[in-house]
């Protein structure tokens, strides 16, 4: 593990590579890809470079292991986004050479599966950020969210600080992006419902940690880019947010029971807690399901908490992960939640 360093940020006009280091969906589905690509050029001013298996369905992990040494290698590419997630960037890990990336850091934005490419990143000693991808914020129906893309604008080209706020609406349902209709319209959201604070309410200021819970499981069994100390771990910040495969409120309270019996969830004393998603294609719940799952959620998060980590202060359902709108977290850079004034402020 090295001491974090922020790497520089690109400016407009510069070359940011595209790439797909779990899944090769922007070849299934190009519809919110390509809107991404030409809101990344025409709204942020980028310009957008693709790898061979940035739209390639079924690509070997070192395939995609070449296309993320050659991004990071190009002294021309300044930032680096994933087009989506997946399901098995873990075997891509392995293969990455660490001095190769080290030598070059550059920001990387990307969430959900990419989780194993930011606890790689962190132990490189490189401030990546959770969030921000081509085809789901970028590639968003109708426009992209105003909090996105103040959010997303910030991370990548304004350094300092940026408080994140609650969102005021927020959409859980999809629409099917093979269909052109869905691109036609804004996509439907319902009221926010702000923050929900637990544990004692206190200032805490530290790195950031985490990710997508189902993936940083993985990591945990697999026992990659964990620390063997977990004193790293003291006074960090922890991000955590569940994914659109629903994992129900048993199965979230053992991954941070796991968590807990390992000694880690104790080492920080602050979590932010993502909005859970609570509705997909293939579980479409009703407005009450809905309601019930994510109370369900909360409830088993606390349950874990209360257990093995009662001096943690927790703040849940902050707008990031599975969620639209998305707020960019850096992941490995600071964070500062100030409980009793219910405020959450990150470094970019």
């Amino acid at each position: 593990m090295q001491p974090p360093t922020y790497p520089p940020k690109p400016r407009p006009g510069d070359r940011i590579a595209v790439l797909s280091p779990s899944s090769g969906l922007p070849g299934l589905l190009p519809l919110p890809y390509e809107l991404g690509l030409t809101r990344l050029e025409k709204d942020f001013g980028l310009v957008p470079v693709e790898y061979p298996t940035t739209r390639k369905m079924g690509s070997t992990p070192r395939e995609r292991a070449d296309d993320i040494h050659a991004a990071f290698a190009d002294p021309t590419i300044r930032a680096v986004i994933a087009s989506i997630g997946g399901d098995d960037q873990i075997t891509v890990l392995p293969l990455l050479d660490r001095e190769l990336i080290r030598a070059s850091p550059k920001p990387f934005f990307g969430w959900s599966d990419n989780t194993n490419l930011l606890a790689y990143l962190w132990n490189t000693g490189i401030v990546a950020f959770h969030g921000g991808s081509v085809m789901c914020e970028l590639g968003r129906p109708g426009s992209m969210d105003p909090l996105t893309e103040a959010s997303l604008r910030a991370a990548l080209f304004t350094p300092g600080p940026y408080e994140l706020a609650p969102a005021t609406r927020f959409r859980d349902t999809d629409r099917d992006w093979a269909d052109p209709e869905t691109f036609r319209s804004e996509p439907e959201t319902r009221p926010g419902t702000g923050w929900t604070l637990h544990g004692p309410q206190r200032v805490v200021e530290g790195r950031t940690w985490g990710g997508n819970l189902e993936t940083l499981s993985g990591l945990l069994t697999a026992g990659r880019e964990i620390q063997e100390d977990l004193s790293a771990y003291d006074g960090c910040v922890l991000l955590l947010e569940t994914s659109e495969e629903l994992p129900d409120a048993d199965e979230v309270f053992r991954m941070l029971w796991d968590m807990g019996e390992r000694g880690l969830l104790r080492r920080f004393p602050a979590l932010l807690m993502g909005r859970p998603k609570t509705w997909s294609l293939e579980r479409r719940n009703s407005p009450e399901q809905s309601a019930l799952y994510a109370r369900e959620q909360r409830a088993a998060v606390l349950r874990a908490l209360d257990a093995y980590a009662p001096g943690t202060m927790a703040v849940l359902d902050v707008d990031f992960g599975h969620t639209d709108p998305q707020l960019v977290i850096p992941y490995g850079g600071t964070a500062r939640v100030d409980g009793p004034a219910r405020r959450i402020t990150v470094m970019y």
